[in-house]
């Protein structure tokens, strides 16, 4: 079994996590990314590091091949937002709730691929992960399904960092939420808010 310093479901191009990637280069890393083309730039921005372990699925709260939905690589140029990268999602219409006036983002915009979804007890079986360090979740909505299928007597988790601004639905914060916030209160985490967009529950 190992002992993580860093995992990242959402990891992206990999280029916002370079800094924590060195606080934890003494550990091994995890770092899980469905679209290809991100996943492709996340293994190239990271290669200087020696302990970091690449996934290219989706984690959700069940096992099964699925539609994930993204932007097109040729789109996001178009569209003129680099942040149109990191919306892939499960549901085709989080990505079209993004549109406004300077982003008029259109259904031929969204790519959709089978993608192997895996659950969190897969992802630590898989790596034989004993411990976590930092978890760090950003996956567009997907929040809740993870986090509330995560096991915390299983693995010993110190920080939990996590997106809640799309928690209950696009932009929508709720009960889902508050949910969540009370089992990791019950699982003797402590919450702040880090600002409008993520939380983090550390031990």
């Amino acid at each position: 079994m190992i002992n993580f310093g860093l995992v990242v479901i959402g990891a992206h191009t990999g280029e916002f996590l370079l800094d924590d990637i060195k606080k934890f280069s003494h550990k091994s890393c995890l770092l899980i990314e469905p679209v290809q083309y991100n996943f492709d730039k996340l293994k190239l921005n990271t290669s200087t590091f020696h302990r970091v372990m690449y996934c290219n699925k989706a984690i959700s709260d069940v096992h099964e091949t699925n539609k994930f939905y993204y932007v097109k690589e040729e789109s996001v140029r178009k569209l003129g937002k680099h942040w149109a990268t990191g919306i892939g999602s499960f549901k085709k219409k989080h990505i079209l709730d993004h549109r406004y006036k300077r982003f008029k983002i259109e259904d031929s915009d969204i790519e959709a691929r089978d993608v192997e979804f895996i659950t969190f007890d897969d992802l630590i079986k898989k790596y034989s992960i004993k411990s976590i360090d930092k978890l760090q979740i950003d996956v567009e909505g997907s929040e809740y399904k993870i986090m509330k299928s995560i096991d915390f007597n299983k693995v010993k988790i110190d920080k939990v960092f996590f997106e809640c601004k799309h928690f209950d639905d696009t932009f929508t914060e709720g009960e889902k939420l508050e949910e969540i916030k009370n089992i990791l209160s019950s699982n003797g985490y402590t919450l702040k808010r880090v600002d409008k967009e993520n939380m983090i529950a550390e031990k």
